[in-house]
């Protein structure tokens, strides 16, 4: 049986898990009595309900005698390192592409870790059922950027003979036979242009981790390409540390991918993809050998962390009252326990009962967040604090090109509200409608913004962003122009209050909701901070007069999610997150502790 090995890579939403699901539909093994459901890579319950990818995935089929290993990977520049560390374990990848929007600040980054690597990329113009498809356009933006990124001449050919797909409705083509009404030409091309693994029978069995997984029975799982040999079951290893320390170890499990199963097996060959169990302490790039002193595989880098926030027991009034984990020790638990696969997470726990968390991006910690949520925890974090740099005794701070795509014509409010930001904007291009954008802008200024960017286009803009390079530190610049809507006592809120209070602000919380001195209730129309009674309710009299009772009308209150949440907080405030509730609350509840450490 002959192996090829490749990565499925995009730009979220560019459709990339739903030509996975048309590939395993593909293999000669299907059973169509079964079936598969949508998505079906996206098997996390976060992954089902955000409709993106977040863990990269294994899985392999059978297509005229031969395997294909195929790994889909996140498409979310929050989940990066995992399509960096896959990269590792394939022959080529399926650079999949919107057949209108084109190449996107994902797709840059996630398109030059495949180049770097030498890979050549195979080119799927995806979605080509839409109206606005523009095949040619995307090519030739495609080229500007393997140009750009310093692509051979080889990888660059590729370009020359695109596949395009409409995944959803499983139909892929090439220009030689444009009426295909299957996934079969994405395969034959993919069998003639993605090169043979050699098995190298030969040699002593060497494999190099790429990625972690966990298993309540197995332990931690190492998953990675087989190089030489075979690996076999109760096998005797070396493995290799990152820093060249060999330690000893034994393979008790062998699971290899055929469709969406993982298959036990005794034997596994060279150039195969699989997961082994056995070595409790395995880490990402380490070397696994037959042979004592093997020579290593090149070590895997794993980007720094670039953004950290303080996760904390929850001490609020409310605390206790829905959570079933709620003590620091149980919350530290789970972090370490988190440690063993997230290997993008770093925690510092020598900083008391208050642990220092630190991931890439906002998404990256959220989804980790509400994972502890969904388990029964309740806890607290601040606010994502990015992580600075020093270069050559320079402060150096992490710099986003951001695409932003509006309607015509609002385009002149956007620019406004990002100019008052000191956003450096690059370009500015109309096309059918739509006005694209282009900004460069210091990571600290785009945290909180996305949320205010959907109310100010009324939820009709675009707006994606991706590293871009370290520059100098620009200076202190404030998160938010407006104060908080805090509650000066305990109680539940009245819509007599509300009511009165709605003109002054944006109200977060609905009539009868438990609340508590301290709370954040809504988002004053002011820049400062205002406290306020939400507990108050009208006085009863026996006199009446005509037109003073008449029903209180509420505007509806803005509930929060999670990543809105963390979004909005300032450095002085904190997200209480419990199993059932979101709720946001000063660090220091009382308006006498506020002043005395605000003096402090």
């Amino acid at each position: 049986m002959a192996f090829r090995n490749i990565a499925i890579i995009a730009h979220v939403d560019h459709g990339k898990t739903t030509l996975v699901d048309e590939l395993l539909k593909a293999d000669d093994n299907f059973d169509t009595r079964v079936g598969i459901e949508e998505r079906a890579m996206d098997s996390n319950a976060q992954e089902q309900e955000r409709g993106i990818t977040i863990y990269s995935k294994n899985t392999g089929i059978t297509y005229k005698g031969n395997k294909i290993n195929i790994v889909d990977t996140p498409g979310h520049a929050d989940f990066g390192s995992e399509v960096e560390r896959v990269l590792r374990t394939v022959d080529s990848v399926c650079l999949v592409v919107d057949a209108y929007e084109g190449p996107m600040p994902q797709t840059k980054f996630v398109l030059k870790k495949s180049l770097e690597q030498g890979l050549n990329p195979i080119v799927v113009i995806n979605k080509m059922d839409k109206p606005s498809a523009r095949a040619d356009w995307v090519i030739d933006q495609l080229f500007d950027l393997f140009v750009q990124l310093w692509a051979t001449d080889e990888q660059c050919e590729l370009l020359n003979e695109p596949v395009y797909a409409i995944a959803r409705e499983g139909k892929a083509w090439t220009d030689e036979n444009p009426s295909q009404e299957s996934m079969t030409p994405l395969l034959d091309y993919i069998m003639k242009k993605v090169p043979e693994a050699e098995n190298k029978a030969d040699a002593p069995f060497k494999m190099q981790i790429a990625n972690l997984g966990f298993d309540n029975f197995l332990g931690r799982l190492g998953i990675g390409r087989v190089y030489e040999w075979v690996a076999k079951v109760w096998q005797e290893v070396f493995v290799t540390s990152n820093d060249g320390v060999e330690r000893k170890g034994k393979i008790t499990e062998i699971l290899t991918n055929q469709g969406l199963k993982k298959e036990k097996a005794s034997e596994a060959l060279a150039w195969d993809i699989i997961t082994i169990a056995g070595i409790p302490d395995i880490f990402v790039g380490e070397t696994v050998a037959w042979i004592s002193w093997s020579e290593a595989m090149p070590a895997i880098t794993i980007d720094e962390p670039t953004l950290k926030m303080e996760f904390l027991v929850n001490n609020s009034p409310f605390a206790g009252r829905e959570g079933k984990f709620v003590t620091s020790r149980q919350i530290r638990d789970r972090l370490e326990k988190e440690l063993e696969t997230n290997v993008w997470l770093k925690i510092d726990f020598n900083s008391g009962d208050n642990y220092e968390v630190a991931g890439r991006w906002e998404l990256h910690l959220s989804v980790l967040i509400e994972t502890m949520r969904r388990e029964g925890f309740e806890l607290q974090v601040g606010a994502p604090v990015v992580i600075m740099h020093q270069e050559d005794g320079v402060k150096m701070e992490p710099i986003e090109k951001v695409t932003i795509t509006v309607p015509e014509g609002t385009e002149w409010a956007v620019i406004a509200a990002l100019g008052k930001r000191k956003w450096e904007m690059l370009s500015m291009m109309p096309e059918n409608g739509l006005v694209n954008l282009e900004f460069k802008v210091p990571t600290r200024w785009l945290l909180g913004f996305k949320s205010e960017f959907t109310t100010m286009t009324k939820g009709e803009g675009l707006l994606s962003s991706g590293f871009e390079e370290f520059a100098p530190y620009k200076g202190a610049i404030e998160k938010r122009d407006r104060g908080s809507m805090i509650s000066m006592e305990n109680g539940k809120t009245m819509a007599y209050s509300l009511f009165n209070l709605q003109e002054r602000g944006t109200i977060f919380v609905e009539p009868a909701t438990d609340i508590y001195e301290g709370m954040i209730i809504g988002e004053s129309s002011k820049d400062q901070d205002l406290t306020v009674n939400a507990t108050k309710n009208k006085k009863l009299t026996n006199v009446r007069a005509s037109g003073t009772d008449e029903a209180l009308k509420l505007t509806p209150p803005k509930i929060m999610t999670l990543e809105e949440a963390i979004d909005y907080i300032s450095n002085d405030e904190y997200v209480e997150v419990t199993p059932e509730s979101i709720r946001l609350r000063k660090k220091y509840l009382t308006e006498t502790d506020r002043k005395r450490n605000k003096k402090g």
